[in-house]
């Protein structure tokens, strides 16, 4: 049961005949002396923002996110949107047994389930895109890893269909959530860049995680948001099937046409590590600034996002401005793949 408490505009977003259906006005007389705005149609006027009692949610695919996905729904941040999500079951292409209390269900028992209004997709990179259209055609909500698909034409066509079918598609981002980032992006603000590169190592990955420019899309997301838009102008790919190395090395331009450098290296016994070299007016950054551990974990963090979303709690701006960055980022990472390719 849903109950409306007040209203306000939401973007890209409606509520679905079937999620209607579970809601109820209180008496506003009582609270604000105004009555409950009237339903409007899909994507054309404003929306009930509701106190939720309760969001039903699955989660798809049990590796190290899914079972912190489970964890953290079991036991969310007290106070936080996050208790209003409630995990009713997982699914796995394996036969398992019950995960931290969590029965296995199939997906089509989700997708059916009144009760379940949600799915957290944590598969394989190569499969997130049929499992959201999927449950986004059953009139879910869908939360899923980055990246979210692995073309920019595919996103683009899954946004519209959630805001057909009037739910929230929110790609999780934990690498703007980390402590580092967040120290860094203070440092970066006010300055003026000159040039930079951002360099990644790492182990290699397993398959179906897609071209490097899809499956370390975090890096490229940490650049747009210090830096604004950018434009691919270059993209080289050096690759080792013998020893599974690889290294991407990625030449953009900021819009006041600075240049930066993306690189991405993976192999046997890399370590996993990030490396900085921002060249601004005043000075160079040279390392990322160290930060304390945050108190509450960036899974626990996007969670919160996502619920709050849920919610209404999130601005139309701010919603657009998230949606505006991914779709860049994927059109450039499809570019890079271009190049590399060609």
């Amino acid at each position: 049961m849903l109950v409306c408490c007040r209203t306000a505009p939401l973007a890209d977003a409606s509520l679905s005949p079937k999620l209607l259906s579970s809601v109820s006005c209180v008496d506003h007389s009582r609270v604000s002396g105004l009555p409950c705005a009237p339903h409007s149609p899909p994507l054309t006027a404003l929306l009930q923002i509701c106190t939720v009692s309760m969001f039903g949610a699955v989660v798809v695919g049990v590796g190290t996110a899914g079972r912190v996905r489970i964890r953290d729904m079991l036991a969310p941040l007290p106070g936080s949107p996050a208790e209003k999500l409630n995990v009713r079951g997982f699914i796995s292409r394996r036969s398992l047994d019950p995960q931290q209390g969590v029965s296995q269900i199939s997906v089509e028992e989700a997708k059916s389930r009144e009760d379940i209004h949600a799915a957290f997709i944590c598969t394989e990179n190569a499969l997130h895109e049929d499992y959201i259209r999927s449950f986004l055609q059953a009139g879910k909500h869908v939360c899923v890893e980055y990246p979210m698909t692995m073309s920019y034409k595919a996103a683009a066509e899954l946004w519209d269909l959630a805001q057909e079918k009037g739910v929230i598609l929110h790609e999780e981002h934990i690498e703007l959530l980390t402590e580092d980032f967040k120290e860094l992006k203070k440092e970066v603000e006010g300055k003026i860049l000159q040039e930079g590169t951002l360099q990644f190592t790492g182990g290699v990955l397993k398959p179906g995680f897609g071209f490097q420019a899809f499956s370390g899309i975090a890096r490229l997301t940490w650049l747009v948001e210090l830096f604004g838009e950018l434009s691919v102008t270059a993209a080289t790919m050096e690759e080792d099937s013998g020893t599974n190395y690889s290294k991407l090395i990625a030449k953009l331009l900021t819009s006041d046409n600075r240049p930066l450098t993306w690189i991405e290296e993976r192999g046997p016994g890399l370590p996993r590590a990030k490396n900085i070299n921002f060249h601004f007016d005043s000075c160079t950054l040279t390392q990322i600034p160290p930060a304390p551990s945050g108190a509450v974990g960036i899974f626990m963090q996007d969670m919160i996002q996502f619920s709050a979303k849920l919610a209404g709690q999130v601005s139309p701006e701010e919603l657009q401005r998230e949606k505006t960055r991914i779709l860049h980022c994927l059109q450039l990472a499809e570019r890079i793949q271009q190049l590399c390719q060609s």
